[in-house]
């Protein structure tokens, strides 16, 4: 529901003080509705359950709803069990938050347009396409915006509360390894560590839980794993997936180990889905944008990680890809030749 005198929207474009703008809806509300994306990582999940208790503190209702559930890596997250799984929004709200999306389309739900819409996002792709919009491509993670959200409105930082918000940090910036990541981003885990978030349990949850299928199509994919100069990349088929009973959560890294190799700059992981289609994760280490490359696809991302879906088979998508990158790279060593 969008206030009366409109004093709280800005026609979809940013807000000068978008904390203050997003806080006066917030306020004036009494019932929301908080949603990420399709495929949730880390900071989808524990920016929806941190919101959600912001809300909560604030005296407000959050129905949390996504279109895929929680992946199994994020279920122990304090509240994992109160997102609800749906592919339409029904119900009254104050205002429809979606965290991370670059769109309305993001969520794969229907039903949001008819809501005031409050977009927060720190993606290089984020757009101003909601009726306000909070974009900080710097920010280490929407988890951090979260964060600087719960500040303003006076809420309490529990353990609970910086669990979530601690998860967001160390998972999108792939374990403090890429991303934002600088000097703010260890004094925000430091404060959200001495306010009850527990790093090695986090860690632990993370990366050292994974189930067998995880490291059967890790397997399967090693054993694509090719090299070109500074690109790598590695792959899996639709039967790969069936064969080792892998869920879409269990490639999740897979591409980060791509990264991994010496002298490799930049490296893409890409899944056969049923349908024929295939999905791309982008990795760079800083000298390519991957968003740039995934954005030109249909995706987006941040500069160092993003990814798209785009249409097969395998070798055609694998070829396009490759063209891309190979791109990239000599775009990047001719400006590097003309400084020289």
């Amino acid at each position: 529901m969008l206030p009366e005198d409109g004093s709280a929207v800005n026609s979809g474009r940013s807000q000068a003080d978008p904390i203050a703008a997003i806080l006066k809806v917030l306020r004036r509300g009494n019932r929301f509705l908080i949603c990420s994306h399709t495929r949730p990582d880390g900071d989808a999940i524990g920016s929806m359950l941190a919101l959600g208790m912001i809300l909560k503190q604030m005296g407000k209702r959050a129905d949390l709803i996504m279109a895929d559930r929680v992946p199994t890596l994020y279920r122990w997250l304090p509240g994992a069990d109160t997102i609800r799984t749906t592919m339409r929004v029904d119900g009254s709200y104050d205002a429809a938050i979606l965290l991370e999306c670059d769109g309305v389309e993001r969520t794969r739900l229907r039903g949001l347009e008819k809501f005031c819409l409050i977009n927060i996002d720190h993606h290089i792709s984020g757009r101003p396409f909601a009726d306000l919009n909070w974009i900080e491509h710097d920010a280490v993670s929407v988890g951090k915006m979260v964060y600087r959200l719960g500040r303003a409105a006076g809420a309490t930082l529990t353990p609970e509360l910086a669990n979530c918000l601690y998860t967001t940090v160390l998972t999108d910036t792939g374990g403090f390894l890429y991303g934002a990541v600088r000097e703010s981003t260890f004094a925000l885990a430091r404060d959200l560590v001495r306010a009850g978030a527990d790093p090695i349990a986090i860690a632990q949850e993370i990366y050292f839980s994974a189930p067998a299928s995880k490291l059967l199509i890790l397997g399967a994919a090693l054993r694509n794993l090719k090299r070109e100069g500074r690109i790598a990349w590695l792959w899996v088929t639709h039967q790969d997936m069936m064969r080792t009973c892998a869920a879409e959560e269990d490639c999740e890294g897979i591409v980060n180990i791509a990264l991994g190799m010496a002298d490799i700059e930049t490296t893409v992981f890409l899944r056969e889905l049923p349908e024929g289609r295939v999905r791309l994760s982008l990795r760079s280490k800083g000298e390519v944008n991957v968003a740039d490359i995934a954005a030109r696809l249909g995706g987006g991302g941040h500069e160092n990680a993003s990814g798209c879906t785009v249409d097969g088979p395998l070798s055609r998508a694998l070829e396009e890809i490759l063209a891309l990158l190979r791109g990239a790279l000599a775009k990047k060593n001719g400006r590097v030749s003309k400084r020289a």
